[in-house]
């Protein structure tokens, strides 16, 4: 299992858990990143920071930092 921030363009992931329990973990559940899902990231920001997921049928923009809370396992 790794986090989401580090898979590579076109690789996806499927959510296992999203780490803390503070207001941004809630927000990344409430945003549709909950254990089951299936995510690809399909961009970078020419700077490395956002990063770019689509998941349930949208395209999602998460920093780094954000993206290091939710781990995945390889699909």
């Amino acid at each position: 299992m790794t986090a989401l921030a580090m898979l590579k363009v076109g690789e996806s992931g499927r959510v296992v858990e999203i780490a803390g329990g503070d207001e941004t973990s809630v927000r990344l559940l409430e945003m549709g990143l909950t254990p089951g899902v299936v995510v690809e990231r399909v961009g970078t920001a020419p700077l490395g920071d956002p990063l770019e997921f689509q998941l349930r049928g949208y395209r999602l923009s998460l920093r780094r930092s954000e993206a290091d809370l939710v781990t995945v396992e390889p699909c």
